[in-house]
């Protein structure tokens, strides 16, 4: 269910940006082998709670990661947050990657491991136990963690949608 968004303006924001993996691919045409790079990009603003990714294809490695950051900004979404954790535990899934989110108490830190802690760093949640179910591929990964991020809901949007006082929840 995609849902329409106001989009997000990442002039206003304090952005951070991590590379979650560089690929290198090769395209063998008649005169040899073509060589060029792909690099994964996680941007986010801790702040804000807002976090974005892309992925930028060149001939040499910051040119990639730099196009990767261009496209991260143009996919930026706001994450609902609470207090220090996430609001219910949540799966997320894309192709066959699923990774489950768990909220944690204070002071618990960042229990994941590689693409989905960029993610989840990056949109600035700072008590969360994950685990990334399936396969380990750190496109879909991304993906899936993003996927899990975007379904959280607040109490206040519950309520609305069941038709209850929020006290009643």
């Amino acid at each position: 269910m995609p849902t329409l968004t106001k989009r997000i303006d990442p002039a206003t924001l304090n952005l951070k940006e991590q590379v979650v993996s560089i690929n290198r691919v090769t395209k063998v045409v008649k005169g040899g082998k073509n060589m060029s790079f792909s690099a994964l990009v996680v941007i986010g603003d801790p702040t804000a709670k807002v976090v974005g990714f892309g992925v930028g294809k060149a001939k040499e490695v910051p040119s990639a990661i730099r196009k990767g950051i261009e496209a991260a900004k143009k996919n930026l979404r706001r994450i609902n947050v609470a207090d220090t954790t996430i609001p219910h535990m949540v799966l997320g899934k894309f192709s066959s990657s699923q990774v489950l989110l768990k909220p944690a108490s204070a002071g618990t830190g960042v229990i994941a491991g590689g693409a989905v802690r960029a993610v989840i760093t990056a949109c600035g949640v700072p008590n969360v136990l994950t685990k990334s179910i399936g396969r380990r591929n750190a496109h879909n990964v991304v993906k899936a963690t993003i996927v899990a991020l975007e379904s959280l809901r607040d109490r206040a949007a519950v309520a609305e949608l069941r038709g209850l006082a929020i006290d009643k929840l």
